[in-house]
């Protein structure tokens, strides 16, 4: 009689047991649910980011509030939007068939925030500060870049100094502090921040580059480099972004931007 009455408890506690795990499913469920409801879909923003004064630079379907370096509408050749991105398809830089594209608005204290993902062998850049000169010709900006690359298969990465060619860098200038880039195929998360005549580049959650506008550390690194040249290089504290057509495939998503206050 003990022994049946130790059996049916047995079994009540295993049962019990059961019960609670499948109640616990939804709950669960629930908890995941919220967390996917926290990350906003591709190309658009959540409402903590809308309070925040985040705007979106690209809407994942048009090219509105985009246009051609030195040109008034959109390439009609070269960039397509493609599965949620802005992308860069086909070969050449060549008048006619892509060059650079740049946002339609100007901007100065802000942090600018995107996704990129290149091809193998691979060579891009995000621009900023980016005017235009008086001539009206050319089709590709030039300005400070956080560089877009292929560090191990794009010679462009052994080039320069110590670096400051590979992804994240500020082009031909300053080095990355690490290596953050996510291997070729992969979708990198990109941010600007320029406060001020403070800048940093931020790659995957790393910030890798910072430095100070017309600083004499910042004359001194472009006296070196391949700007040396060019009146006037750097000092621009406000203009258009910039996605470089460099004559490989690459893609752009989550565009977006907000102000920031001067730095005080």
């Amino acid at each position: 009689m003990r022994f049946e009455s130790f059996r049916l408890f047995g079994r009540c506690t295993v049962l019990a047991a059961l019960l609670a795990s499948v109640m616990a499913v939804p709950a669960v469920l629930a908890q995941t649910k919220g967390a996917a409801a926290g990350a906003a879909a591709p190309n658009t923003l959540t409402p903590a980011e809308t309070a925040a004064g985040w705007k979106l630079l690209f809407d994942g379907k048009t090219t509105n509030g985009w246009r051609g370096y030195h040109a008034t509408t959109f390439p009609a050749k070269g960039w397509a939007v493609e599965d949620g991105a802005i992308k860069r398809v086909g070969k050449g830089e060549k008048p006619g068939t892509g060059g650079d594209i740049i946002t339609t608005g100007e901007y100065g204290n802000f942090e600018l925030a995107l996704d990129w993902k290149l091809s193998p062998g691979g060579n891009s850049g995000i621009k900023y500060l980016i005017t235009e000169s008086a001539d009206g010709t050319g089709h590709s900006g030039v300005g400070y870049e956080m560089q877009i690359l292929d560090d191990e298969r794009h010679p462009d990465a052994k080039l320069g100094v110590n670096g400051n060619r590979t992804a994240g860098a500020l082009y031909d200038l300053i080095a990355p502090s690490t290596h953050a880039a996510r291997p070729i195929g992969e979708w990198n998360q990109a941010r600007v921040v320029v406060r001020g005549r403070h800048v940093e580049h931020w790659l995957n959650g790393q910030r890798v580059v910072q430095f100070e506008i017309g600083s004499p550390e910042m004359k001194a690194l472009i006296a070196k480099s391949k700007y040396k040249d060019i009146k006037g290089f750097g000092e621009a504290t406000s203009g258009h972004i910039l996605l470089q057509d460099h004559g490989d495939e690459v893609s752009f998503r989550n565009i977006k931007i907000r102000q920031l206050p001067e730095k005080g």
